[in-house]
Formats: C-alpha cells, structure tokens, sequence
C-alpha cells in the first residue's frame, strides 16, 4: 500500500511540475456530411502538433446545425468554438458582429490562394470572416453510354431546350432509367436552390430593386412550369421527396440519364466503390436559355468563430489547419487525391495530381467561376445570393415557398395555384419585416 501511496505522490508530483497539456477544449459544430466526417476522423494530426488543444466535436443534420448554431449565436451562448456555416450566413451574421474576423491564420496560409468568387462570399469589407472548407457550384452530370447510344452528343455549355429534348428521349421507364433527375423536396437549401439557380437562367428574380415578390411574373410561370412538366414526362416516381442524397443514390444505381445538382457530387459519382456507372459519366455547364445566365449556383461549406467563444487563438489554430494546403494533402495521402475537399483553393486546380484523377475538375471550376452572387439575376435585384436571397428572413420564407412548389410537382396542387401562395406568402412576410409597405 506504501508502494502504491508513494507512486501516486510521485506520479501527482510529476504532473505538477510538467507543463499542463489539454488546457483548451475546442467545440466544434459541424454537418454530418462525408468531408467533415473524415475530417473528425483526421482530428488526431491536429492535436499531435497542438497538443495543449482538445476537440469535441457535435455532428449534426444540415437542418437541425442550422437551429442550433443560429439559436446559439443569437443570443450569445457560447457553446461552440468553432462553427460549419454557409455563404448564406457568414455576411449576415458578420455585419451583426456575430463572428470573429479571422486574422491570423498562421504565415503560411496563403489567403491569396483562395478561389476569388469563394473568397468574395466569406469576406465583408475586403475581411475573411470564415474559412472555406470546400466549395461548390452546380453542372449537369451525365451518362455518356445512354448519350451515345441515343446518337446524342452533350454541349459544354447546353440550352434548357436541349437537356429538355435529351431527357425525353432518354426516358426508358420501363427500363427504370429516366431522362432526369432534379431536386423536390421542400426546402430552401433542398427544391429552392435547383429552382432558384433554374429561375436565374429563364430571367426570373426573388424580389425587384424595391423588394417586391415576383413570383407573379412570367418568367417564374415559365420555370416553374417547364420544371413541373419536365419532372412529370422524364423525372423518377415520387420526385418531390428527393432531395441531394436520393437523386445522388439514384444516378450512382444507374437510374438517370442526367442530373444538374452539385459540383461536389461528382467525386461520388465517378467512384467506383459507390457508382455502377463511374467509368460512364460526363460533365457539362448548368443549362441556361440564352439571357447570359446559367443556372448554377455557388456555396461554401465554412468554418468560422463565434463571437462568443472565450477560445479565439485556439479556434484559429484548428480553422488554419483544417482549411490549409497541408489539409489536402493529408487528405490525399489518405484517400487519395479525387476525395479532397473540392472548390477553395487555385493551387488544387493547377495540382497535376489532381487533374489526373478528378475530369470533373475543370467545369467544377468554371462552374465557380461563372457563378456572381452580387449580380445573381438579368435583371437587377437589391439581394447579394446566387440560390438565396442574403437576409434573415430567407430561411423562413425559401422553405414556405418550397412547400409549394414541391406540392405543385407531386400534383396536389397547380403550377398557378403554387405561384399565387408564394406570391403572397412571400409579400406577406416582408410587409411583416419592414422591406415593404
């Protein structure tokens, strides 16, 4: 018992006196998407070179992140250190001094290396207020087999007119296999982006320069109801349930011909170990009708501090590594280089070993590039946001208006009918936020 007591008083002895490690926990909220799952899963080449910093990390829904980190920063509660936020938020929440502006990311970060238009959408007044994580843009993704076998070659840069003839053609539905596959299940991150990025290419907008709903216009009848139909002749059964990850497990089982969602899906869908149809997929541009529009969108998965964290130099440290260069290549060493986070740096796009592995690549890029959230519409619009109108309202009122147009492509209510209460649910809304009289 001695010998126990003495090793004890030795061993607290030591402890005392050695440097105190882990005097910082990090708490970190992200979504339970695949890159910030592996990303936990490479928490260990952090702590290994801070090993005075601890990471805990809540991994939630994108829907139920959203709740809690806006709930939290809101009222000041400090729960987290670190946060996973979108371009929707970070200029909002920024001009409300909610985060902090991240300046010292370390000497090596190379800022200057971030893609300018993702860089844009984190910053506010020329400051970077959150780290971009990865990056995406929207494309139509293809099946060249189905292509050539209809005797059908895909544009670069293709019409709406020309996907729409395509899809039809390349329906088979006895086959299962239809001509397309699009997004329909409620939501403002879900249905409202594909629509939303859709509308931008026929001409429509959210609001006019005096904030005034315009889904009373034409051309919102005319993407709207060019969607619905088409969903209706090519699209899968049961459409206005699919969101990102159905439509992605779709295309993966070979069921469609094309789809236009996110850049970041194509990574997935040339993998092997998840695609029947990798060594057959082609990608394209977003369709556009001609307007100088396309109709993709751009968004950023982003760390970033709230002001409410007592932990800033610490959050820094962990928001530099996971958004470094070094992150990429470890990443890389890992999984090899088609499974990095896409869409934030210009080096990865100039990386040999990545253009090797990735022929997404470059219309990724392009994909981004195109996108300009400060001027999202061919018409003007007093809003910054390519599939989002940036203010706070947006959340409530994108989901009330994706009820409707999911309804109207499941058939339980009109095209018209659908227009009518987004019109005016909308308007109602902004009366009540003081945008309009």
């Amino acid at each position: 018992m001695k010998h126990v007591y003495g090793a004890l008083l030795g061993a607290t002895a030591l402890v005392l006196s050695s440097p105190a490690f882990s005097e910082t926990t990090l708490t970190i909220a992200t979504v339970n998407n695949s890159d910030m799952i592996r990303m936990q899963g490479l928490t260990s080449d952090f702590t290994a070179k801070n090993p005075d910093i601890t990471v805990k990390w809540v991994t939630l829904e994108e829907n139920v992140l959203r709740q809690r980190v806006t709930t939290d920063i809101a009222t000041k509660g400090g729960q987290f250190d670190v946060l996973t936020i979108g371009t929707y938020e970070v200029p909002i929440w920024a001009k409300k001094n909610w985060l902090v502006p991240l300046d010292n990311l370390g000497a090596d970060y190379d800022t200057g290396d971030l893609l300018p238009k993702i860089k844009d959408a984190v910053s506010v007044s020329g400051k970077l207020y959150a780290a971009p994580f990865y990056g995406e843009s929207s494309m139509t993704m293809y099946r060249t087999d189905l292509f050539e076998k209809a005797g059908l070659k895909m544009p670069d840069n293709p019409t709406w007119d020309f996907v729409i003839d395509a899809a039809k053609k390349l329906t088979d539905k006895n086959a299962g296999v239809y001509g397309i596959c699009l997004r329909g299940k409620a939501g403002w991150g879900e249905n409202m982006a594909f629509l939303t990025a859709m509308s931008n290419s026929y001409g429509a907008r959210w609001f006019d320069e005096k904030w005034e709903p315009q889904f009373n216009t034409p051309e919102w009848k005319k993407t709207l109801s060019t969607y619905v139909d088409l969903m209706k002749e090519a699209g899968p059964p049961g459409a206005s349930s699919n969101g990102f990850n159905e439509n992605l497990a779709l295309f993966n089982a070979g069921k469609c011909a094309m789809w236009i969602d996110a850049t970041v899906a194509a990574s997935m869908v040339t993998n092997p170990k998840d695609s029947k149809v990798a060594d057959k997929v082609g990608f394209a541009m977003a369709p556009n009708t001609g307007l100088g529009k396309n109709a993709n969108w751009l968004w950023a998965w982003s760390l970033a501090i709230p002001a409410g964290s007592k932990k800033t130099e610490a959050a820094e440290k962990f928001i530099a590594w996971a958004t470094s260069k070094d992150y990429t290549k470890l990443v890389a060493s890992k999984e090899g280089w088609a499974s990095v986070p896409p869409g934030t740096r210009t080096s990865l796009y100039n990386n040999p070993d990545y253009l090797k592995v990735a022929p997404f690549a470059k219309p990724t890029l392009e994909s981004i590039n195109l996108a300009d959230p400060n001027k999202p519409t061919v018409k003007p619009v007093p809003y910054v946001g390519v599939q989002y109108a940036a203010i706070p309202e947006f959340q409530g009122i994108g989901t009330s208006v994706g009820q409707q147009f999911s309804a109207a492509l499941s058939g339980s209510t009109s095209v018209d009918a659908a227009l009518s209460a987004a019109q005016s649910s909308t308007e109602r809304e902004m009366k009540r936020a003081g945008y309009i009289k």
